[in-house]
């Protein structure tokens, strides 16, 4: 007698994983039948124009049909549903960009796309989109305006509309879009969803139509950001057909940030650099928001943030725009009429800038990215609104460019200065009467992602808020058996302690703290020589003179390892570390060479002991 086929709870990918599992042999035929019923709300959700092709049933079949005979506990997206915006290539389906006399069939797949499906995830089908990726509303587009989730009066956000939505009301589990200006972050504030705005080049751009081939980079809508997480590690890469793909570097340099302190700390923006446009019911909620977070022991300070005002005003008022009239050469120039009233007469501006524009800009962009880093040195993130208000598709179509352009007050310049961001809901907005998501964006440096998807987890710990449109209540963090599979328990003993200088690396890689516990009593510690940051050596120690040392146990993603070791610095390394429970446990040691010039700490049974006796 055959296992009945259980529907996932929601589409987290825990959820997910949990259903396959319990389906055995029948987890292809439970995949089959999900797409069947995301099909089928599909209809029922036609008015809010998600799609603007949702595969079939033979569409989908050969995706489906991949997944048979595999194991579900080895591919880690094995029959996840996801969304992929439609300037992003599928093999075999029409990419249009949300213009029809633009369209062309690829033969390949995105690059990203790829090594998505390679990974088990299925595509359910291409998302509507501001045309030409150009816009931050979702209302430029012949396949109707995207409608908000909670509210169907109310605008999406764009331009990657359509995967926020689909995302948001249940029909995929995460979502491909692209950002240049807040494309990947203004739907996920407006839908209550966690968007990805990755570093620049972390993602491949091969097989993903640009809007401004300098600064774009696809994104990743989802539900929280344990999947977000898990989902960029299945689609970055580097990738030598993308002139702007880069390799994530994971640079071992110390920090001056406030975590060195012991806390973290998040600059906001001072209150006369605000701008809520008018919208009482989204300043109260970023006002609310910022006190949970303080409550909850994380510290905010004021930075001046003038210089990323005046770098947002230089995306659609520079030479940038230009980019967008290069790639819709072939439109613009000989069928102009074929594009949406509003999108042609943004990206026609592309046509005059000369280059001394495009120097006079640069040279400018310069001189504000140096003044922008300070204030990024100076704190552990940054930590803004996502945007000012929401609007409804009415006044979107009153006022297209003005109000648009008051979406990206919060968004523009982080492409520009090449940043990572991390959009994350915190709660909802009065609206007129209405309850509209409402979130906070959290700002780093390029390769930061990992750094952003921890204190993005924490915030949402911290608010615990349903998932998109109200699909499943709040989930706290339960690791799966098939992420334990996929993980590596790592001992450090200093400087990449909870608080220390360099635990950073650790939290960036996705590592999650096991346990504080100690060493077997078989261990000295020693103070190297150098710094900064100053680091202990932990050996085993003669036979009769050990000591327990106070040690944490973190638990990383395997596929994180490599690239921690390889960023180790002689005399330190990795070896087997035995725990005060007996288990041994990879972990840091010390070659007896570098002992030179060191002291002797045992005494102190810890290097948190030894730095409080130092400064006391």
């Amino acid at each position: 007698m055959s296992t009945p086929l259980t529907h996932p709870t929601s589409f987290t990918l825990r959820d997910l994983r949990q259903a396959y599992s319990a389906a055995g042999e029948q987890a292809p035929a439970l995949a089959g039948r999900i797409m069947a019923d995301i099909r089928q709300r599909s209809e029922a959700l036609r008015d809010h124009n998600i799609w603007i092709h949702l595969l079939s049933e033979r569409e989908v079949a050969p995706y489906i049909d991949a997944l048979v005979g595999r194991d579900p506990a080895t591919l880690p997206l094995y029959g996840v549903p996801f969304a992929i915006k439609d300037n992003i290539d599928l093999a075999g389906i029409p990419t249009t960009a949300a213009c029809p006399a633009y369209a062309y069939t690829p033969e390949n797949s995105a690059t990203v796309v790829k090594q998505l499906i390679a990974a088990g995830a299925v595509p359910v089908g291409k998302t509507n989109l501001d045309q030409f990726a150009t816009g931050l509303v979702g209302t430029r587009s012949p396949w109707g305006p995207g409608k908000n989730s909670f509210h169907p009066e109310m605008v999406s956000g764009g331009s990657s509309a359509g995967s926020s939505l689909a995302v948001a009301l249940g029909l995929a589990s995460f979502s491909l879009g692209t950002d240049t200006a807040g494309s990947g972050r203004v739907p996920a504030c407006f839908n209550n969803l966690v968007g990805l705005k990755p570093s620049i080049g972390l993602l491949s751009s091969t097989g993903m139509l640009p809007a401004c081939r300098s600064l774009d980079c696809i994104s990743i809508f989802a539900l929280n950001c344990d999947d977000a997480n898990e989902v960029l590690a299945v689609a970055e890469g580097q990738d030598d057909s993308d002139a702007y793909s880069r390799a994530n570097p994971f640079s071992n340099r110390a920090r001056h940030y406030g975590q060195q302190q012991g806390g973290l700390t998040l600059g906001v923006m001072p209150p006369e650099q605000l701008e809520f446009f008018g919208h009482g019911g989204y300043a109260d909620a970023y006002k609310a928001s910022l006190e949970r977070i303080a409550e909850a022991g994380i510290t905010l300070v004021e930075v001046d943030m003038s210089a990323f005002v005046e770098a947002a005003r230089l995306l659609y008022e520079g030479p940038w725009v230009t980019e967008r009239y290069i790639a819709t050469r072939s439109i613009i120039e000989q069928r102009p009429e074929q594009m949406h009233e509003v999108t042609r007469a943004i990206i026609s501006g592309g046509a005059t800038p000369s280059a001394i524009d495009a120097f006079t800009a640069q040279y400018r962009l310069k001189a504000l990215r140096q003044m922008a880093q300070k204030v990024l040195d100076s704190v552990d993130a940054l930590l803004t609104p996502t945007a000012g208000r929401p609007y409804s598709i009415a006044e979107l179509e009153a006022d297209p460019i003005t109000l648009n352009s008051n979406l990206g007050y919060y968004t523009n310049y982080m492409n520009l200065f090449d940043l990572a961001g991390l959009a994350v809901p915190t709660g909802f907005a009065d609206h007129n009467g209405m309850a509209m998501p409402f979130g906070l964006t959290l700002v780093g440096e390029a390769f930061s992602d990992r750094w952003l998807l921890s204190i993005g987890n924490r915030l949402q710990q911290i608010f615990q808020l349903p998932l998109g449109k109200h699909l499943a209540d709040y989930q706290p963090l339960v690791e799966s058996p098939a992420a334990v599979l996929q993980r590596v328990s790592v001992v450090v003993c200093g400087a990449h302690l909870s608080g220390q200088p360099l635990n950073w690396q650790l939290t960036e890689r996705g590592a999650r703290l096991e346990a504080a516990t100690h060493s077997a009593p078989e261990y000295q510690l020693y103070a190297l020589a150098g710094g900064p940051p100053f680091r202990p050596g932990m050996v085993v120690a003669p036979e009769g003179e050990g000591r327990a040392i106070e040690v944490e146990v973190w638990s990383m993603p395997m596929a994180e390892f490599g690239s921690f070791v390889a960023g180790i610095p002689a005399p330190l390394g990795i070896g087997k570390v035995r725990l005060a429970d007996g288990r041994e446990v990879c972990g840091f040691i010390c070659e007896g060479a570098g002992l030179a010039g060191a002291e002797d700490i045992s005494h102190f049974g810890g290097w948190r002991a030894y730095l409080a006796a130092k400064t006391g």
